[in-house]
């Protein structure tokens, strides 16, 4: 059994209002970010979350962060299992969680075959066991425990990390959409970040994912909600179109240019016809007619945006919906302006 030492901070609950925000890991300049970070910590957001793909990675873009602010949680949201050890993911957010003082929160994920093995080189094989392997021996480690390991990917003996977290147990929140993830995110998660969701089907899905806690002896409290919600307020009606055009075109990337995973998420999600359409107009390089071919109900069910007022009422159908803390982050080509508008518009209080 895991013995985990006595905290030495309390641990950040989420509240009825809990919110976070996530940024990506490549096209936003740092000095934009830090700015950005600041205004959501003053604010009182509840999370700040960083993504890695091929830009900066999270651990040092977190470490930044934490350095200028002073109440947010901050959480990997996501990095990959295949691009470190177990040992060194938890080396990493033990290292951060001591330099915010507590306030980490650790996403994982599997990314995608094409980010595994077309950037990181490792085969993309097995992802749901590695990923239950690497929670095993992440919590381990985290716990002070001496880590003496026998699995499918990994023998490890005789090492106790030296470097303990402030806090006593960091959540681990893992990326899950397909059925077998979701069921291991409700045997061993503390939280679960999906991705595009669509709004209607959140009560659905998340009831598999409580399903599984209870099978596992776990009750579903236990697991906080965090959908990230591509987002972008306006206040025109040309920032409005903007704002759609963005979304759409930061959708069509994903659905037809990353693989089988988010078009297999859209397909599962009902949308088999427009994804089908998207992804064979993205494979023939018509770029913007992809972008085209995701429709308004695409738009409108797994993404918000609108004018401010507009923008918290489809935030609180998320919480209807069962989202704990719902996570907002932007499509990609999203302006400094247009960012600080949807963070201002989404604070706690607002939403």
């Amino acid at each position: 059994m895991i013995k985990y030492r006595q905290s030495r901070v309390r641990c950040i609950g989420v509240s009825v209002s809990a919110i976070g925000v996530s940024f990506g890991s490549r096209d936003i300049p740092h000095e934009e970010l830090m700015t950005l970070a600041r205004l959501a910590d003053q604010l009182g957001y509840t999370s700040l979350w960083v993504g890695e793909s091929w830009g900066r990675d999270a651990f040092t873009t977190l470490s930044m962060i934490a350095c200028h602010t002073s109440r947010i949680q901050l959480g990997t949201g996501i990095v990959p299992v295949y691009s470190r050890t177990p040992a060194l993911i938890a080396q990493s957010i033990a290292s951060l969680d001591t330099i915010s003082n507590g306030r980490t929160l650790l996403g994982l994920g599997t990314s995608g075959k094409r980010v595994i093995e077309g950037w990181h080189g490792q085969s993309f094989e097995a992802p749901l066991e590695r990923t239950r392997e690497y929670v095993t021996i992440i919590r381990m480690a985290l716990a002070g425990q001496r880590v003496d390991h026998k699995g499918q990917f990994f023998n490890l003996e005789k090492f106790r990390m030296a470097c303990a977290p402030v806090q006593e147990r960091i959540p681990i929140y893992l990326a899950a959409l397909g059925p077998k993830n979701l069921a291991l995110t409700g045997e061993v998660a503390d939280g679960w970040l999906p991705t595009w969701v669509d709004v209607g089907r959140l009560p659905q899905v998340k009831g598999e994912v409580e399903r599984h806690a209870i099978e596992a002896g776990r009750s579903p409290g236990d697991i906080t909600i965090a959908p990230q919600v591509l987002t972008l307020a306006a206040r025109s009606w040309e920032e409005r179109a903007e704002a759609r055009r963005l979304l759409s075109a930061h959708l069509a990337f994903y659905i037809g240019g990353m693989g089988r995973y988010y078009y297999d998420l859209f397909q599962r999600q009902g949308y088999v016809e427009e994804s089908r359409a998207v992804k064979e107009a993205w494979e023939r390089r018509e770029r913007d007619r992809a972008a085209s071919l995701v429709t308004d109900e695409m738009l409108d069910n797994v993404t918000i945006s609108g004018g401010p007022a507009e923008c918290r009422e489809k935030l609180a159908g998320y919480r209807a919906a069962g989202a704990d803390m719902p996570i907002i982050t932007f499509p990609s080509g999203a302006s400094g302006e247009a960012m600080t508008l949807t963070i201002e518009a989404l604070a706690p209080g607002k939403s």
